[in-house]
């Protein structure tokens, strides 16, 4: 028996030369496609206005996707964590966040099975690089969202599982598939990067310009490089100056992200070094409180409230606009680096 046509594995060219050879009308392949990106439908019969011998031919011959729900979770604050298995047998988790005095709801998505970079308080570090995730792989974390929820994804973030800029061609594709199929504005589109500085780089000239956000965790190069390896490639001069190029050749700002690792990195004079890095970077800066992962490190603990609160008085005193991550899915571990992609 043949195999079956995966829909969301084309580009849209190729889905719509397909959807011509089974009728030459361009307005149904138009439709079909809408069905899919837009209507996020999980069926055939579900294509209300197609007609229906073009629905059975494509029963026959295709499928709308090849990627299954291994596992869903929902946290009591409605934050839902999928480990989703792709063709070749891996997965990979992704996370729908909704927030009760927003609109937005939004889809944390990965970028690779597992992580080369090796964060020592992220999980899924400890499991390693196995592979980078295609750009459908990637689109699809949010049209399962969304064919699940019956919800209409309004934000992405490459927050999740692996280091969107070490698969940088592959995330760029599915950003585009993002703005145009899925029609999520540029603005809404976030990446977050442990400072892969080349890409930095060619991100400025690209003619989709996502929002950055930096995976900056400590403010001097010698603990930087013990708790993120990246520090020992690109260290944090090259990243400053990288940031200043995004910045000027984009207008945009940008977003530093910090966890907050009690006694580590929570500390006033952590905070006073911040101050001196970021001064003459166009930036605000999210606190994130460390969030425990299996098999923590004895050395990272949960900073007290009290020294996030001034942590966060120091920061805003040097004029930045400073907010402290809303802790979402922690009961489920889809918090901020609990994503593990396990069974």
């Amino acid at each position: 028996m043949e195999e079956k046509v995966v829909l969301t594995k084309l580009s849209k060219e190729e889905l719509t030369d397909f959807l011509l050879t089974l009728d030459d009308k361009k307005f149904r392949a138009n439709q079909v496609i809408n069905w899919i990106y837009n209507k996020s439908v999980s069926d055939f019969d579900e294509m209300s206005d197609v007609k229906s011998d073009l629905r059975e031919k494509l029963k026959e011959i295709a499928l709308i996707t090849d990627v299954k729900i291994k596992t869903k979770q929902q946290s009591k604050d409605g934050t839902i964590k999928y480990l989703l298995e792709y063709s070749d047998g891996e997965v990979a988790e992704c996370v729908l966040m909704r927030f009760d005095n927003r609109g937005n709801l939004t889809a944390c998505v990965s970028s690779q099975i597992g992580c080369p970079v090796g964060c020592i308080f992220c999980a899924t570090g400890k499991r390693g690089f196995i592979r980078n995730m295609l750009p459908y792989e990637i689109v699809e974390q949010i049209l399962t969202i969304q064919r699940d929820t019956k919800l209409k994804v309004t934000n992405v973030v490459f927050m999740g599982q692996g280091e969107p800029f070490l698969n940088f061609d592959n995330v760029y594709k599915a950003i585009e598939i993002i703005n145009s199929q899925l029609q999520i504005g540029i603005r809404r589109i976030t990446v977050s990067t442990s400072g892969i500085v080349p890409n930095i780089i060619k991100i400025s000239s690209c003619s989709l310009i996502p929002t950055l956000a930096i995976s900056l965790h400590c403010p001097i190069s010698k603990l930087r490089s013990e708790i993120m390896p990246i520090e020992n490639k690109y260290n944090l001069e090259e990243l400053k100056k990288a940031l200043q190029y995004y910045i000027e050749k984009t207008g945009k700002r940008v977003t530093l992200e910090y966890i907050l690792i009690g006694k580590l990195t929570d500390t006033k004079q952590m905070a006073l070094e911040l101050s001196k890095y970021m001064k003459d970077i166009k930036c605000n800066v999210n606190l994130i409180p460390y969030n425990p992962v299996e098999n923590n490190n004895p050395l990272l603990k949960k900073p007290d409230k009290k020294d996030i609160m001034l942590f966060k008085y120091i920061l805003e005193s040097s004029g930045k606009k400073v907010t402290i991550r809303l802790e979402r899915g922690a009961d489920i571990d889809a918090a901020c680096g609990q994503l593990a992609g396990k069974n």
